[in-house]
């Protein structure tokens, strides 16, 4: 019998190694899986590369992991939003690598690794500091640079619904980065909200399948039928 739900989130986070490259899902707050990153600060794992939306905020998850030390590189499109302080004062002091990534580049890096695509060519970024030692070419009379695709040895995201299988449904804006996250690397783990029977989900409302998905713990909140 399939069953990937597992009792707690130390159970879920078993095995994430130090060096690992972590993917985070979420859009800033919305859709942030914050019961996994406390529980990866509590696993102790070190000098991770985290990719994620923007570079965490205040003193608490995210920026709460960097401060710990714990964060060698973080992978993002907005590092310096408001209440980015840890990030500024670690960049600063030459205690963390950033690699900007402009959010549509971002996307479609992690989508191609989920869908075995290495690397594509896009506009976006020619010209600048961006483009810089990466490969250029003119495609249909536009300059475009070569990305690589964006692999993670864990993903971290949050759904709305799960079932045993895996099989996940996320809720307004929760379904950000973390569809695309999901598939992008070798190890994923989904906090859900709710939990739902085998068949009580609508295939149509499936947007991430149990195939990519070992392992669901579920987080409690709010009224599954809103």
């Amino acid at each position: 019998m399939i069953d990937k739900r597992v009792a707690s989130v130390a159970e879920a986070l078993v095995g994430v190694a130090d060096g690992a490259t972590v993917l985070v899902g979420g859009f800033g707050a919305v859709g942030q899986p914050n019961a996994l990153i406390e529980g990866l600060i509590e696993q102790g794992a070190t000098d991770l590369t985290i990719v994620a939306n923007n570079a965490g905020t205040g003193r608490v998850g995210l920026a709460r992991l960097m401060e710990l030390g714990r964060v060698r590189k973080i992978i993002c499109s907005f590092p310096r939003s408001a209440g980015s302080v840890v990030f500024e004062e670690l960049f600063r002091a030459g205690r963390l690598e950033l690699e900007i990534v402009p959010q549509g580049t971002l996307a479609e890096r992690l989508r191609a690794a989920g869908a075995g695509v290495p690397a594509f060519f896009t506009p976006t970024g020619v010209g600048t500091l961006l483009a810089a030692g990466k490969e250029e070419r003119t495609i249909q009379g536009r300059r475009c640079i070569l990305e690589q695709a964006l692999h993670g040895d864990v993903a971290l995201v949050e759904a709305w619904r799960a079932d045993r299988w895996g099989n996940l449904v996320y809720r307004s804006s929760g379904r950000n980065f973390n569809p695309v996250m999901a598939t992008a690397a070798t190890l994923t783990v989904a906090q859900t909200q709710h939990l739902a029977e085998l068949g009580e989900l609508d295939p149509d409302a499936i947007v991430t399948p149990g195939i990519f998905v070992n392992r669901v713990v579920h987080i409690p909140y709010g009224d599954p039928a809103s």
